[in-house]
């Protein structure tokens, strides 16, 4: 399992993708979860807008990451 810092409250789900080079621009998105199964708390979601939040779990093929707050090092 990865961390993967969050320097604000949360980060959308195509901010995410983009970050960790899955998409290169935030249209490719929707094309990527609709071909591809992105688990988030264990639920597979489509939304592009979808909200991570620090200590949320993020899972993409055999990739798990988890989401951690870089404000104050807190979950």
């Amino acid at each position: 399992m990865e961390e993967f810092r969050i320097h604000e409250a949360y980060i959308t789900l195509t901010q995410f993708l983009k970050t960790k080079a899955y998409i290169a621009s935030g249209g490719q998105a929707k094309f990527f979860l609709l071909e591809n199964d992105v688990y988030v708390n264990g639920e597979v979601r489509r939304e592009r807008k979808k909200k991570i939040y620090p200590g949320d779990t993020v899972v993409i093929g055999k990739e798990r990451y988890i989401m951690k707050n870089d404000q104050n090092d807190q979950s």
